[in-house]
């Protein structure tokens, strides 16, 4: 019976068992980043960090006198008014992002949700970081915001500041609270449980 050339080692070529299969690959065959490659990398971390600091220095620059002229349209100058909408903004914007904080650390959910819920309490908290920043902030926009809100929004700083105090509060005993009734409901079952 004739042998067909397909079915002989010299055909089918090295296997692995062979002496080409049992050679490590040098280190100088692998694969290396090109010096372009590199480059080009650089470049673009470079340009994504100037791309930041410019945003940065924009906002920086009109966002302090742009939310002190919201505010200062709001209170209209009036003293009682600031310090309403400070109480309301301080309260309000520091309560809701206590609570999804809150929610993204002790529930038990995917890191896409709490990634959500993180994302959600930062824009929460914008309106009280805009009005520290005019507080603490060093810049020109910073000074004027202040300026503004002396002349246009009186006692909405200090409004503000008791708000969030007092959200805060309120924030972190509902936190309590809801972790202390878990954990009451959690012993309650495993008493249940050895009882049965």
């Amino acid at each position: 019976m004739a042998q067909n050339p397909s079915d002989s080692p010299e055909a089918t070529g090295p296997t692995s068992t062979g002496p080409a299969a049992a050679q490590p690959t040098p280190a100088s065959a692998r694969w290396r980043p090109d010096w372009r490659d590199l480059l080009k990398r650089l470049i673009g971390v470079v340009a994504v960090i100037v791309a930041v600091w410019l945003i940065y220095l924009f906002l920086d620059a009109f966002l302090p006198r742009w939310w002190a002229q919201v505010i200062g349209n709001a209170v209209d100058g009036s003293f009682t008014a600031g310090a309403w909408w400070g109480l309301l903004t301080g309260a309000v914007f520091t309560l809701a992002p206590v609570l999804l904080l809150a929610q993204a650390v002790l529930t038990r959910k995917s890191w896409q949700v709490r990634s959500g819920y993180l994302m959600l309490a930062v824009l929460l908290a914008v309106p009280n970081l805009l009005t520290l920043g005019i507080v603490l902030g060093t810049s020109a926009a910073a000074h004027a915001g202040e300026r503004i809100l002396d002349v246009d929004g009186p006692a909405f700083r200090g409004g503000t500041a008791w708000g969030a105090v007092i959200g805060g509060l309120v924030a972190l005993t509902m936190v309590t609270m809801s972790v202390l009734y878990r954990r009451r409901g959690t012993q309650l079952k495993q008493l249940r449980a050895k009882q049965n």
